[in-house]
């Protein structure tokens, strides 16, 4: 196959975006478009290489397997290595986790669909995802496993039917796409099923490139740039990919393929040695960018400035540099791994070397794990913060384990809900607390109130409120209870449902409560800003209780002004608290707002004293946070409301 810089050029075009896309450049806001300019440049040169052999009898499917493990596999064991010490020292339990098994992922070419399975691409998690970025390795691993089988046993049937499957292939997996962005959008980014137009978009090229030769067309290759520069600078995250909109950026790409003849000005744009050198070394770039870029993120609580980025881009094509030098280009010359032979040991010796470490790091680093970052768990030696949130999520829900023997936690559906729970020989009064996750936050805290355990026995049914029926309503714990309370996060179709369950637990002689919805300041990860905020703190040595006050105050500043949480959920809240009201008001029954035992007084306590967190994200408490607000109720009067005239005054 003649060279054609053109090509190298436009891997430049390809690869600049991508890595101007997760450095966090918001010019290059639809720079992810890059992976599908990478798409149909490898179904078109792979289809040209694999068409030529077989129509001059020299293919081999080994040969091609040898030039494909020669061309992937050493760089991608390279950066995996180097990934795994920072892993070590930088990721929380759960993401080391998830990174020992993403590198089982990546050895056997599976990664898009383990990311499938456990991350949103546009996420902001994601961005702290060493290894995300080999979804797309996965995908064109997949294509070069199956693609030369096809092509081998369909060529008995002729050239032009060979081409023309490939046609409908490519409109059904297009078709696919379109549907898949409205139903699965997670699973239409990742899969194979709806990214193999993209690539077959190249082998149609292909076919076409060897039939009637490279076109010479300036309107058209330009038309073709411009598609391309377009998608780079127009699309965002919000756009619907792969789409139609993907349209775009892929035919873009065959017009360049197809009619970028030498003599264009595409051509002679694309040609130009910078790009063709940063397309030289456009792979090793790709594969070094986002474990950069992930780690610092780590490292930094998940912020780039400015001045990091373009360091680190730096790094990027530096490091790339090196690779594409000392590693890419030795192998695949073969003055290095000079025979089939160990080149194939040295695949299938990484395939099982990664694989292990990834099952040791799996079974070694349990989710729910005490263990910090090298460089958070100083912090940790001098206050009652625990950086880890997921840790704490695992012991807030550590009462909930004893009860139900769930290894870890679920948030409904649990089999000894629908056991009965209670003592019937004890005189407390039975209280049935029913929810998502809250309900467990609720449950908690009256278990560290003195007043609620001398008063209450109690007991939690896991449900969403919309979903709450005869399961519920026939349940032993709902059938021997005395007092029942709602705690969730109420959402969807849950105010619906108020009226309906608030009639049948009120005749069925129970007294009924509703918590409201409590305030969620915080987001959902390792490291929130309530985090960042104790980090900062501690880093300038403040006097710990100075330096809880302060966080205190700011976030009852954030709670009043409505900061950290969109208008929409607090429409919907204060909608909630609304219908609430009314049908106390009608019916007779009680509300619970949570957020009276959270700032007593007017005196939000997230923090303890010694910077220990009350709250691990949205809302939710921790153990030591359920302990306080525990000790807080003891001097309301809620337990009083809940236990009514059975109240025990001695306490």
């Amino acid at each position: 196959m003649k060279y054609r810089s053109q090509i190298d050029g436009l891997r430049a075009l390809a690869v600049v975006p991508v890595i101007f896309y997760h450095a966090g450049f918001e010019l290059f806001s639809g720079g992810y478009v890059g992976v599908d300019v990478f798409f149909v440049i490898s179904g078109y040169l792979i289809t040209t290489i694999l068409v030529n052999d077989i129509e001059n009898d020299k293919f081999s499917i080994v040969n091609f397997y040898e030039r494909r493990a020669r061309r992937i596999l050493p760089a991608l064991f390279f950066v995996m290595l180097l990934c795994m010490p920072f892993a070590w020292m930088w990721l929380f339990p759960n993401q080391l986790n998830e990174f020992s098994r993403s590198l089982i992922a990546v050895s056997f070419f599976i990664s898009n669909i383990f990311f499938f399975r456990e991350s949103d691409y546009f996420s902001a998690g994601a961005e702290e995802i060493p290894l995300l970025h080999t979804w797309s390795l996965a995908v064109e691993e997949q294509y070069y496993v199956l693609f030369p089988i096809f092509l081998v046993f369909a060529w008995r049937f002729g050239r032009n039917r060979v081409f023309w499957t490939i046609v409908i292939l490519a409109a059904l997996s297009l078709i696919f796409s379109e549907i898949g962005w409205r139903k699965k959008p997670v699973a239409n980014f990742y899969l194979s099923p709806t990214r193999a137009w993209e690539l077959f978009a190249g082998s149609i090229a292909a076919f076409l490139i060897q039939k009637y030769g490279v076109r010479t067309n300036n309107s058209l290759a330009s038309i073709g740039l411009v598609a391309v520069l377009l998608a780079i600078f127009v699309y965002d995250k919000s756009t619907p990919f792969p789409s139609l909109y993907a349209l775009v950026p892929i035919i873009g790409s065959v017009l360049i393929v197809m009619y970028g003849g030498k003599s264009t000005l595409t051509a002679k744009i694309l040609s130009n040695k910078i790009l063709v050198g940063i397309g030289l070394i456009s792979y090793s770039a790709y594969l070094w960018h986002q474990p950069l870029f992930a780690f610092a993120k780590l490292r930094n609580h998940g912020h780039l400035d400015l001045k990091l980025a373009i360091f680190l881009i730096i790094i990027v094509f530096f490091g790339a540099f090196l690779t594409w030098r000392y590693i890419e280009t030795p192998i695949r010359k073969k003055t290095i791994l000079k025979s089939r032979r160990s080149v194939f040991v040295f695949s299938v010796l990484g395939i099982i070397g990664f694989s292990l470490i990834g099952l040791y790091g799996h079974y070694k680093s349990p989710w729910d794990a005490k263990r910090s970052p090298k460089f958070l768990s100083a912090y940790e030696k001098t206050s009652d913060y625990i950086a880890d949130n997921y840790f704490l999520i695992g012991q807030s829900w550590s009462l909930q384990r004893e009860i139900t023997s769930v290894e870890k936690y679920k948030v409904d559906n649990v089999p000894a809900d629908r056991e009965l729970l209670f003592d019937l020989s004890d005189k407390r009064i039975k209280t049935l607390i029913a929810g998502n996750s809250h309900s467990v936050d609720f449950f908690n805290v009256l278990s560290f109130s003195e007043k609620a355990r001398s008063n209450l026995q109690v007991a939690r049914f896991g449900i969403q409120i919309s979903r709450i029926g005869e399961e519920f309503f026939n349940s032993p714990n709902y059938r021997n209870s005395d007092v029942v309370i709602f705690c969730s996060m109420f959402g969807g179709d849950d105010i619906n449902h108020f009226e309906r369950i608030a009639n049948k637990v009120l005749q069925d002689e129970k007294n009924l409560f509703f918590c409201n919805n409590i305030f969620t300041w915080m987001e959902r990860g390792n490291y929130t800003k309530l985090d960042n905020l104790i980090v900062s703190m501690l880093r300038e040595k403040n006097e710990n209780e100075l330096s809880a006050a302060k966080i205190n105050q700011k976030y009852q500043d954030d709670y009043l002004s409505g900061k950290y949480v969109s208008q929409e959920r607090r429409d919907y809240s204060e909608k909630t608290a609304s219908i609430l009201k009314a049908l106390s008001d009608e019916l007779g029954f009680g509300i619970i707002d949570r957020m009276d035992y959270v700032c007593p007084d007017n005196e939000c306590q997230i923090v303890s004293k010694n910077l220990g967190k009350h709250f691990f994200d949205m809302g939710h408490h921790t153990l030591s946070g359920a302990r306080h607000f525990g000790q807080t109720l003891d001097n309301s009067r809620l337990i009083e409301e809940l236990a009514g005239e059975n109240f025990n005054y001695n306490n």
